[in-house]
């Protein structure tokens, strides 16, 4: 058997093995790399950001972020449980810090490990935008959003390997390895991000409603990101994210589904 051969069975053998379950959607999810060795790893590194940089305590914003945080892990916890994920947070190390950083940002950690940067609180403008900002971000951790990029990247790169093992004696080989390189990135890695934000909103939309924050909130919010962007963002072809405007539009539709569901949880009345 050729070696290409061999690589092309070893990453077949690869998917087959190493797929987890989405309790969202359903749907299976690439686990190359298995939380237990990825949210350690994560963890640390959190840890090393936090001593790098100026973690803001005490005051009303920052206990506000950690609030926030707790009141969507407590709803994420309940969806779970009624829908029969019992002990999915278990290996979860909730952490929420506020950041002095004129970014406007937050991101999420595999294992939930939280930051937001100030620079994002005038755009929130409140609890309330806060809570679509963090149920997002939660988002991304139970979805395992970060472990199924890496495990991406990994059958990326192998995938590039296989390429190079293939064409090695072939004089159009570096032509190969560009294409190879721009249309992976286009056409895999991209969408694939995109869907993981498209899917965080809505799982974000959820938790926030379930938690008690009005879900309509969720495109009030988008309108100011995308007044503050000054429509300067890159077509969404070529970008991780879905344009504002698609984002906006989406949120929008989503907003009477969350509420539905938090209605399932005796929500019926929103921040």
């Amino acid at each position: 058997m050729r070696f290409e051969q061999t690589l092309i069975l070893f990453g077949m053998a690869l998917l087959v093995f190493s797929c987890a379950e989405n309790p969202f959607t359903g749907k299976s999810t690439l686990a190359i790399m298995p939380n237990s060795q990825l949210f350690p790893t994560a963890f640390a590194q959190y840890d090393q950001f936090l001593n790098e940089h100026k973690v803001v305590k005490g005051t009303k914003d920052a206990e506000m972020i950690k609030r926030v945080g707790q009141r969507i892990a407590v709803a994420a916890e309940r969806w779970l449980n009624a829908n029969g994920h019992q002990g999915y947070l278990n290996d979860y190390k909730w952490e929420y810090n506020l950041v002095e950083d004129k970014t406007v940002n937050a991101w999420c950690m595999p294992g939930g490990k939280i930051v937001f940067y100030t620079g994002i609180l005038p755009i929130a403008k409140g609890e309330t935008g806060v809570a679509v900002i963090m149920g997002h971000e939660v988002a991304h951790a139970l979805a395992n959003h970060g472990q199924q990029r890496m495990s991406a990247g990994m059958l990326q790169q192998a995938a590039a390997v296989g390429l190079n093992v293939a064409l090695k004696d072939d004089e159009n080989l570096e032509l190969y390895n560009q294409a190879f390189g721009i249309g992976s990135q286009v056409g895999v890695m991209l969408p694939f991000s995109r869907a993981h934000e498209t899917e965080a909103d809505k799982i974000g939309l959820y938790l926030m409603a379930i938690a008690g924050y009005n879900p309509d909130e969720g495109a009030e919010l988008w309108e100011r990101m995308k007044a503050n962007s000054g429509g300067q963002s890159p077509p969404e072809i070529l970008s991780t994210h879905p344009s504002n405007d698609s984002r906006i539009a989406n949120l929008r539709a989503l907003a009477p589904q969350a509420k539905a569901e938090a209605k399932k949880f005796g929500v019926t009345s929103f921040r």
